[in-house]
């Protein structure tokens, strides 16, 4: 089912990318902060 299709798409992309993804989704969740440098 999903959860097979969820585990085999984790596995073709790469894992830096998934823990880029997963860091963007805290940020986003607001459980980290995200440091900004000033313009």
């Amino acid at each position: 089912g999903l959860a097979l299709w969820c585990v085999s798409d984790n596995l073709r992309k790469g894992a830096a990318l998934n823990a880029i993804q997963i860091a963007e989704c805290l940020v986003n969740r607001k459980l980290i902060e995200a440091k900004r440098k000033a313009a």
